[in-house]
């Protein structure tokens, strides 16, 4: 059903796939411009069979919405000022067998010039590869990249990164 609704209604299609040897891993999904990108999200992770998870404000996670949440594969952090997003998303890392964190590498749905950082330093800290999506509208494409490991030199791995998404067309470009 979520193939035929994808591929046939839609008109949608993937392109690689997740190394099933690889149980851990920064998934950076971009251009992030709709909310449209979550059912694109949700539709292809249920074709691919992987499971994919996100964090998310802990308070999200409260009766009755924290059930669907958490059987979204999401889990709950502290997103208060005092706290270290980059160590709690580590933990939950450190915390779990299989875990692959979908996350937009640029903070919101609007269009940016430059990235947020903390999917680099997750990924580096937690010592497991960044995967990219992409999500391309004019394509009507979903791209899944090979593992990437990073370096520790970010300012030599940001460009070979966001080189996988130069063509891409977000909802909203």
């Amino acid at each position: 059903m979520y193939s035929f609704l994808f591929h046939r209604i839609l008109g949608w299609k993937i392109t690689g796939q997740f190394n099933p040897q690889i149980k851990k891993s920064v998934v950076i999904v971009a251009p992030h411009t709709h909310w449209h990108d979550f059912i694109i999200g949700a539709l292809t992770r249920a074709i691919i069979n992987v499971n994919i998870n996100f964090v998310a404000k802990k308070e999200l996670f409260k009766w009755p919405f924290g059930l669907y949440f958490r059987w979204m594969g999401g889990t709950p952090i502290d997103r208060s000022k005092s706290k270290n997003t980059v160590a709690q998303v580590v933990e939950v890392f450190k915390s779990k067998a299989e875990f692959r964190l979908a996350i937009a590498p640029e903070g919101t749905r609007k269009k940016v010039k430059h990235w947020k950082t903390g999917f680099y330093y997750m990924a580096l800290e937690a010592e497991v590869p960044i995967i990219s999506v992409a999500f391309d509208y004019q394509q009507r494409e979903v791209k899944i990249s090979e593992a990437f490991y990073v370096s520790g030199k970010i300012e030599e791995d940001l460009p070979e990164i966001r080189a996988f998404y130069q063509d891409v067309k977000g909802k909203l470009y």
